[in-house]
């Protein structure tokens, strides 16, 4: 069974974009090469803020978009009181 991801990147900016894998190694990696997103493309370098397991692909999904429509402080607070530990 495959293990999915939600995590959230802080950008050189000082910004966060949230997103979904499978493997959080190899994703951070294409976000610094500039192969991941055209968000963080610009943004480099970027690290993990925060990163947890879910279920499924359908969970990551719902909790990516959940995560996505809220505030800064809002997105923060969201993943401290889910089941993602803060790295």
């Amino acid at each position: 069974m495959q293990h999915w991801y939600v995590y959230l990147m802080r950008c050189a900016d000082d910004s966060l974009y949230c997103g979904i894998t499978t493997n959080i190694d190899r994703r951070l990696k294409e976000h610094n090469a500039g192969t991941a997103s055209k968000y963080t493309r610009p943004r480099r370098p970027v690290k993990v803020a925060a990163c947890g397991e879910v279920p499924d692909k359908s969970t990551a999904l719902k909790l990516e978009i959940t995560i996505k429509k809220q505030h800064r402080n809002d997105k923060i607070a969201l993943l401290k009181s889910s089941t993602i530990a803060l790295q």
